[in-house]
């Protein structure tokens, strides 16, 4: 169950970067000083983005407890 723990912990690490990527390319945009339809445009893409690296994160860790339960 070892192998699953350290599955779960690279997956998560995976979510983890998608949501460090999220962050630094709405950081990207605000300083862009794009008009309001481009803004939302980009946020919509991010968010979408972010609600992907979020539940990676979050299966991630339910392979870390799952691991560690079974282990």
């Amino acid at each position: 169950m070892q192998a699953m723990v350290w599955a779960g912990t690279l997956v998560s690490l995976f979510g983890m970067a998608g949501l460090v990527y999220c962050v630094l390319r709405a950081l990207r945009a605000r300083r862009a000083g794009l008009p309001d339809e481009a803004m939302r445009a980009e946020l919509q893409q991010v968010v979408v983005i972010n609600f992907g690296a979020l539940a990676l994160s979050a299966a991630g860790l339910m392979l870390v407890v799952l691991g560690i339960f079974l282990g």
